[in-house]
Formats: structure tokens, C-alpha cells, sequence
């Protein structure tokens, strides 16, 4: 293919998805009402009412992580990504410990093809939380773009080069392909909506939780005449529980001391609860990572894990868990969805793999 087709053709779209507010942070009881006003404000699309009642709320609480990332998005939303890029960069540098706003500094330097600023604000997301597969999603896709701009000024260099235009064409039909179909939403809890990459990212609603309906109560049976010939109607066999298999009380009870020993701060207990064969997240290596969560678990005055929701699924000597973790560290409360793949030694079940929003 001739090298002008290539390079005038239009920028690659690049299908970075952008975090909304509920899927980053759990909101306080005693605040939640003014978050859900504010949220309301922008998806009624009063964006000018919604920040206006976002800074009236940062007076009294300027450090709130949460009405901070809520005027972010809706910045992002109302088409000043110079606002949200100034917003967020003080979120991550009042709480580093965040991986959400990370990623939307990431999406708004994509929006505007700064992609070095936004694979490096990525990398800095994926570092503060290795499990963080939002992030790893969009960091691929940046990947691509510069993969992208490096194999079209390759092209420029050197037209005569063959190796180069089927690279560039599988990138080009790989995000396009993506346009057309449009990526499915995130599965949960930290995942934003996908986006295309417009002039302005605009982040759809928070999915929305999972109601469990009340079964209406069962109505009151008919009782018909007596027949005198009749034989008595047998009594249907009671429903029969499934019972929890040994394997998956050990598993629980498993997961259950890991966050106890997560909120005692009893560092040693809580890294022996991790497998030899356990696989640090990124690239890590495991030294690396235990004295990461040292020194994370320790440099807080307070931490408390609650798990909930939890479902276990043994085969053999290998286990995964999925279950709701509410985590509370000082002023910084998170709840997620969270996936640990276990294997038993011995007569322990140890921590191999562990990954967030699944």
C-alpha cells in the first residue's frame, strides 16, 4: 500500500474508559446525599449547577477526595479537560494511594494526544494498585496508539520499508474495529464506561448496583372439599439446601484471617497468607511487593477489611473467591470487587493470584 495512504488517514481513536465516581470510591452514609445531588446535577445535564454546588460542599471539605473526583468528571464532562487535568493531579498528590485519578489524567492527555504523559500516568495508576485491570486495559491501548505514530514515522523515514504498513494496518483495523462494535461496559465496581475518545471524554452513569428482589411472600394454599375416596395427596419433599463442602469453609475461613491480619496491621501474618508461587502483580518482584504493602499497612494509623458477598468454588487443590471488600484507612474509604485464585499446602490454603473488579 502506497505510504501516503497511511499517513493521511485520520488519528486512531483511542478507547480509553474513563472512571465515574461510584465505581472508584465508597460514599459515606453522612455525605451521601450531596453526592448523589451533585451526580444528579451533571446527568440532568446542569453542569454549571453542579459544580457550583460541588465547590459550595469543598468549602467546608477541601481535602474530600470524593466531591474532588465528582468536580473532575464533571469538568471532563463540560468540555475543560484543563480544569480536570489541575483537579485530579491534586487528588493524586493530596491521596498517591489512589489508582482512579491516575487513570482519567491518563484519558484527558489521551484526548489530546499527549499519549507519553498518559502512558506514564497509567504506569503510576497500575503501581499504586498492581490489580488494577482498568488501567492495564487502557495502558495496552496506549501502547498501540504509540506503537502507531512510531510505525507511520517509520513509514515517513523509509516508504520502501514492506514490513512496516502491515503492523500499522493491523493497529488501525484493531481500534477501528472497536469503534464499530463498540466496547462492552466494565463488569463492575472499578470499571468506568468505554469511550471512543471524542474532543471531550463524557463518562456515562456509574453501573448500577445489583438489587436482589424480596420473594412475595407464597399465597395461602386452597384448600377443596374432602372426596371420601379419595387417597390422601402425597406431601411434596422438602427443598434440600446445597450444602458447603469442607474445602470451601477452609477457603473462607482462609480469606477471613488475611483481612483480619490486613486490619490488626499484623504485617507478618498477613504476607504468609501469600503462596511461594504467588505471582506479584505487574512486574514486580515478590521482595519488591512485600515491602510495598509494608510499608502501605504500616504507614496507617487505623485500617479496617470487611469482606461480604463472598463465593467459593474448590477443584481440587485450587480455589477462587470472589467477594465485596469494604476497605477503611484513615480518612480513605474504598469498596471494590475482588477475585484471589488460592492452592492448598499442606493443610493451608495460600494466596497465588489476586486481581480487583472481576
Amino acid at each position: 500500500m502506497p505510504k501516503s495512504s497511511f499517513l493521511s488517514s485520520k488519528p486512531l481513536p483511542c478507547a480509553l474508559r474513563l472512571m465515574a465516581l461510584a465505581a472508584a470510591f465508597w460514599l459515606p452514609a453522612a455525605h451521601a446525599d450531596e453526592y448523589t445531588d451533585v451526580n444528579d446535577l451533571a446527568r440532568s445535564g446542569k453542569l454549571t449547577e453542579a459544580l457550583a454546588k460541588a465547590d459550595q460542599y469543598l468549602v467546608g471539605k477541601p481535602r474530600d477526595p470524593q466531591m474532588r473526583f465528582i468536580k473532575g468528571v464533571i469538568q471532563t464532562e463540560a468540555g475543560k479537560p484543563a480544569e480536570a487535568i489541575t483537579t485530579f493531579t491534586k487528588i493524586t498528590q493530596d491521596y498517591p494511594e489512589l489508582p482512579e485519578p491516575y487513570n482519567n489524567l491518563a484519558v484527558l492527555y489521551a484526548n489530546q494526544n499527549q499519549f507519553d504523559k498518559a502512558r506514564a500516568s497509567l504506569e503510576m495508576a497500575i503501581r499504586t494498585n498492581p490489580s488494577y485491570a482498568t488501567a492495564h486495559e487502557n495502558l495496552g491501548d496506549v501502547y498501540a496508539r504509540l506503537a502507531s505514530q512510531a510505525y507511520s514515522k517509520a513509514l515517513q523515514l523509509d516508504g520502501s520499508n514492506s514490513a512496516v504498513p502491515p503492523k500499522l494496518a493491523l493497529i488501525r483495523t484493531l481500534f477501528s474495529a472497536e469503534v464499530k462494535g463498540q466496547k462492552p461496559g466494565p463488569s463492575n465496581q472499578a470499571s468506568g464506561p468505554v469511550t471512543t475518545a471524542p474532543a471531550a471524554v463524557a463518562p456515562a452513569a456509574p453501573r448500577p448496583a445489583t438489587v436482589i428482589p424480596t420473594a412475595p411472600p407464597p399465597p395461602a394454599p386452597v384448600v377443596p372439599a374432602p372426596a371420601p375416596a379419595a387417597a390422601p395427596a402425597p406431601a411434596a419433599p422438602a427443598a434440600q439446601s446445597v450444602p458447603v463442602s469442607a474445602a470451601e469453609k477452609e477457603v473462607e475461613q482462609a480469606l477471613r484471617a488475611w483481612a483480619g491480619a490486613w486490619s490488626a496491621k499484623d504485617v507478618p501474618s498477613y504476607l504468609a497468607a501469600y503462596g511461594k508461587d504467588f505471582d506479584p502483580p505487574g512486574k514486580q518482584t515478590r521482595k519488591a511487593w512485600e515491602d510495598d504493602r509494608r510499608a502501605r499497612i504500616v504507614g496507617k494509623s487505623r485500617i479496617s477489611v470487611k469482606l461480604s458477598n463472598v463465593s467459593v468454588a474448590v477443584k481440587g487443590s485450587k480455589a477462587t473467591a470472589k467477594f465485596k471488600q469494604d476497605y477503611s484507612a484513615d480518612a480513605l474509604n474504598i469498596s471494590s470487587r475482588k477475585t484471589l485464585d488460592l492452592a492448598k499446602a499442606g493443610e493451608r490454603w495460600l494466596i497465588v493470584r489476586e486481581s480487583t473488579g472481576s
